[in-house]
């Protein structure tokens, strides 16, 4: 949690305590985010089994994800800027525990309601630790070159969970039942929050009344709600249904109401300030247009490989596993040391090149791929990954100092999980759109898949092509790196005042 106390009067006296747990935190923090990761990735590999056994309707089988989804997403930034005003370890304690708990109550689940409903409400745990999870590590490590390496080990931990899942879900639901799957929560949980109280140092906060903004807790949590909903029915309904277009310009219309009134409350929930950091806008729009383009890859490229080339649950899982490897390498071994020589911009563009060569080799997949020279330059290109994550996350905090450091935490993981919804909604429509297309004329069930997951890809790239653009074109101006932001977010707090008036960054 963080270790500065967010109240000025006491923030100099705990220093020396602080410092002897950081190593013991930034393994929690790990923890509880490899925990989160896992549960994503892991019950998509189980879901066939969950149908049969609870017999679940292909109508209410997507809700297994979805109910997480939407609560996870609609959440995300509430409980950031709640875990800065109550305190960010009992916001990350109270999520983890919520979490765990649900976990059991779906495991123990005999009905769709009552999986549906845990799965809501582990998207509401997952919501409350992850939020805060950036933010403990960022007043953890205020120094430059040490909140590079912590953030490597954090962005480790994310890019290889989902791959990590899809094996462990497989082997879970073959050798056990798929009810493990949530079960495995339970042992991790507890010993995430039993280390958690004594490695993570208690922070007051700032007080409720610091953001008592009702009003646009309210309008926030519901409009990211809608519209996240409505995306999600884009995959069964289409862009012109009312289905999608009522809830998703309904979430738009809230979500405005919610800055308009920002910019008004006198205690903000989301002081405004935050967005006129030029690091923060930047890596947040990169960040979004990133993850929705790399869904193709992490998503599509598993069904490929189940849908085209007959690829087992498992054997899926093993066969993308180089790219979590290669990721983990590189966030953990390179991603540091490459930015602080070279800056977060550098890292990034080179990162997202990498990235645009993968969805570009995508582009020709042929329906009979060979894995080791169609599939595996791909999963080794996916490095690229390793470096554009680590980079954008410490450009995506760079403006947090004490007092906001949950809320750019909520930011950040908000926008990730729009990218992620809007790349599910958009690339795989254009897929079914264009394999329906080629089933149409005539085509083979295989070559119609993989005609779709091409224009998929396609798009992809042009996300990311566009990324590339925004982060050169925004990042271009001297002095909108990391390192100045993180220097002034470090500077001594003699005059709170004044910094509340001036943007860090």
């Amino acid at each position: 949690m963080p270790v500065i106390s967010a109240r000025p009067a006491t923030s100099a006296k705990p220093a020396p305590a602080v410092r002897r747990p950081r190593g013991l935190a930034l393994g929690v923090i790990a923890a509880g985010t490899l925990m989160i990761v896992l549960d994503g990735s892991i019950v998509t590999v189980a879901m066939p089994a969950i149908q049969r056994d609870l017999n679940f309707s292909s109508a209410q089988l997507s809700w297994i994800v979805n109910a997480y989804l939407i609560a996870f997403g609609s959440l995300l930034l509430l409980a950031g800027r709640l875990g800065d005003l109550v305190g960010r370890k009992t916001m990350f304690l109270a999520g983890t525990g919520v979490f765990t708990a649900a976990s059991l109550l779906a495991g123990l689940a005999t009905t769709p309601a009552v999986l549906i409903a845990a799965r809501f409400l582990q998207g509401v745990g997952s919501a409350m630790a992850a939020a805060v999870g950036l933010g403990i590590l960022v007043t953890l490590y205020p120094g430059r070159r040490e909140r590079a390496r912590a953030i490597a080990v954090f962005s480790f931990t994310g890019a290889a969970g989902a791959s990590i899942g899809q094996v462990l879900g497989g082997v879970l639901t073959d050798l056990l039942t798929w009810h493990w799957i949530f079960f495995i929560n339970l042992p991790i949980g507890a010993a995430v929050i039993a280390l958690a109280l004594p490695a993570l140092p208690s922070d007051n906060g700032l007080g409720l009344r610091a953001g008592a903004d009702a009003w646009g807790a309210l309008l926030i949590t519901v409009g990211l709600m809608a519209g996240i909903y409505g995306v999600i029915n884009t995959t069964t309904h289409g862009w012109s249904s009312p289905h999608t277009l009522l809830p998703t310009l309904l979430g738009a219309a809230l979500i405005a109401g919610f800055f308009v009134r920002q910019s008004r409350a006198r205690t903000p929930l989301m002081p405004l300030r935050i967005l006129r950091v030029r690091t923060v806008a930047v890596a947040n729009i990169v960040q979004m247009l990133m993850v929705a383009a790399l869904y193709s890859f992490q998503v599509l490229v598993a069904l490929y490989l189940q849908g085209v080339l007959g690829y087992s649950a498992a054997r899926t899982g093993i066969a993308m596993l180089p790219a979590a490897l290669v990721i983990g390498l590189v966030s953990l071994g390179v991603s540091a040391r490459l930015i602080a020589r070279y800056g977060e911009r550098a890292v990034l563009l080179t990162g997202l090149g990498l990235l645009i060569g993968v969805l570009g080799l995508l582009v020709r997949l042929p329906e009979r791929a060979h894995y080791a020279t169609d599939l595996l330059p791909v999963m080794l290109l996916a490095a690229g990954f390793g470096l554009a994550l680590p980079a954008l996350t410490a450009l995506g905090m760079s403006g947090a100092d004490e007092r906001d450091a949950g809320l750019a935490s909520g930011l950040f993981n908000t926008t990730q999980q729009i990218g992620m919804a809007l790349g599910v909604a958009t690339l795989s429509t254009l897929a079914a759109a264009r394999t329906r297309a080629l089933t149409a004329s005539g085509s083979p069930r295989t070559a119609a898949l993989t005609g779709g997951y091409q224009v998929a890809f396609a798009a992809g790239t042009g996300l990311l092509v566009v990324a590339l653009a925004v982060a050169f074109l925004a990042l271009r101006k001297p002095g909108t790196t990391a390192e100045t932001a993180t220097a002034q977010a470090n500077a001594p707090a003699t005059a709170p005042s004044t910094a509340a008036k001036q943007p860090v960054g």
